[in-house]
């Protein structure tokens, strides 16, 4: 299959964006955008210095730099056929284990003009019940007495706005790219609560300096396995290192906040906007509710990948029905968006074989996702006395994935929940299901003082464990 290779001489790129945390959603999306933008001779200053600040980034750091940072996108489309992009955006990448002065340094050269961000919705280190930014985390302790030696992204940014503001390098946008409701104003309360703990002096620099805008991201984007590079090289007939595949739908909403200048984007399809908020709250709401509503049914049924958890009636209608009768009511339909049109393509995108992502991936830090993707609309929900039977449903088989670890087929699987604490392993264990709703994840809503919910919970808890996801399912 032939490669779409990028159209122009990637030597005369320069630098003009810093991105944290090169994985494969940043290298299918923002990647993406950019890559196609490059091609614009007055657009060639936009160029994405890559920056890994954890050490499991160390294979991803050796692959890109083995290739010259360039690497694979396929394009998996709903119709069946692909599309493969070499992509060479990737200008620079820096690993700040290897060199942290380096990645200081570039955040306060003049000629970056915007720091983008992906660092999942649990990187924020934000508490759970306040929402509040979390100075006690050890990490965070550590640089904020130690800002020479940072190892966290907020330390790391701080110094190299500090040199940035005593090197007189200029004002500077911060982007989160990340899944969460109204993403800039988080990144703003993190990044200032930790600056100002830090830098009082910095942090007044900051306020006129800094802007965050919100934004919405969209397009699914698998894990890659070593079976998937074999797959997908085999496609291209390259011996590509970090390939990525992705769906064919990308949407990419951003508030046009930029101090210091931004990339015209909007050549290449993103939307520029006042307020992001009616597209965050769809996507939010609909899309990613509905991945973690399906993930652990799915699971507990015995499927691995969403495709085929998708040619599943009964969660095909638990989806269906969550997004119609649970969900619609609380989103409004943002500016030219047909809703119904929108969920129908949700459904066909989470069905794409040719994506076939993993449900583990939808699993995956159930703690960070409930109180960005699902407590918001439940609060809601709850309020205005509305139906709780999939909400609950949900609730008992999240319970259920995490404490018993083993499905309906008999077989086990390992957990993968970063940001669980020891007391949430006490409260998953515990014989008591009422006491699982005191999980750090949910102390935003108090759920033991709804009758109607935890009635109808606790009977789903005792029915799965029972009779098994699959049979309790059906019943809905």
């Amino acid at each position: 299959m032939s490669i779409q290779a990028y159209q122009y001489d990637s030597k005369g790129i320069q630098s003009g964006i810093l991105h944290i945390g090169v994985g494969n959603f940043h290298r299918a999306h923002q990647q993406f955008y950019t890559n196609e933008l490059l091609k614009h001779e007055d657009q060639q200053h936009w160029g994405i210095c890559g920056v890994c600040l954890l050490p499991s980034d160390e294979k991803i750091v050796t692959n890109l730099r083995s290739q010259d940072l360039d690497y694979t996108l396929t394009i998996c489309g709903r119709d069946g056929k692909d599309e493969i992009y070499s992509i060479g955006s990737l200008t620079e990448l820096i690993w700040g284990v290897e060199d942290p002065k380096a990645v200081i340094n570039k955040i306060a050269d003049p000629a970056i003009k915007i720091i983008t961000l992906t660092i999942t919705e649990g990187g924020y280190n934000l508490d759970k019940e306040t929402n509040a930014f979390n100075l006690n985390d050890e990490k965070i302790k550590h640089d904020l007495d130690n800002p020479n030696s940072p190892t966290s992204v907020f330390g790391f940014v701080a110094e190299g706005l500090r040199k940035r503001k005593t090197d007189g390098s200029g004002s500077i946008t911060i982007l989160s790219c990340d899944n969460l409701q109204h993403n800039g104003n988080t990144a703003k309360r993190a990044f200032t609560t930790f600056i100002e703990a830090q830098d009082k002096e910095l942090a007044e620099w900051v306020k006129t300096n800094v802007t965050f805008p919100n934004s919405m991201v969209d397009r699914i984007t698998p894990a890659t396995t070593p079976e998937d590079v074999i797959r997908l090289n085999e496609k291209s007939g390259t011996e590509d290192k970090a390939p990525v595949y992705c769906e064919d739908f990308t949407q990419w909403v951003i508030e046009d906040q930029f101090i210091a200048g931004r990339p015209a984007w909007e050549k290449v399809g993103v939307e520029f906007t006042q307020d992001v908020t009616a597209f965050e709250n769809m996507k939010l709401s609909l899309l990613n509710a509905s991945h973690t509503l399906l993930s652990y049914p799915s699971f507990l049924k015995g499927y691995r990948k969403v495709d085929e958890a998708m040619q599943d009636q009964d969660i095909i209608k638990l989806v269906r029905n969550f997004m119609d009768i649970d969900i619609t009511p609380y989103v409004p339909a943002p500016e030219n968006t047909d809703l119904e049109k929108y969920k129908q393509t949700l459904i066909e995108r989470f069905s794409n074989h040719s994506v076939s992502d993993q449900v583990s991936r939808l699993c995956f830090d159930g703690i960070s996702k409930f109180p960005v993707y699902i407590l918001p609309n439940l609060t809601k929900m709850i309020g205005d006395d509305k139906d709780l039977i999939r909400i609950a449903f949900l609730f008992a088989a999240y319970r259920h994935y995490l404490k018993y670890k083993v499905d309906d087929k008999g077989h086990s699987y390992e957990v993968a929940e970063p940001w669980i604490t020891e007391n949430d392993e006490k409260l998953i264990s515990s014989d008591d299901p009422i006491d699982f709703l005191q999980v750090s994840a949910f102390k935003s809503i108090d759920l033991s003082s709804s009758e109607k919910f935890t009635e109808l919970y606790i009977n789903f808890v005792k029915n799965i464990k029972n009779e098994g996801v699959t049979i309790v399912l059906q019943s809905l």
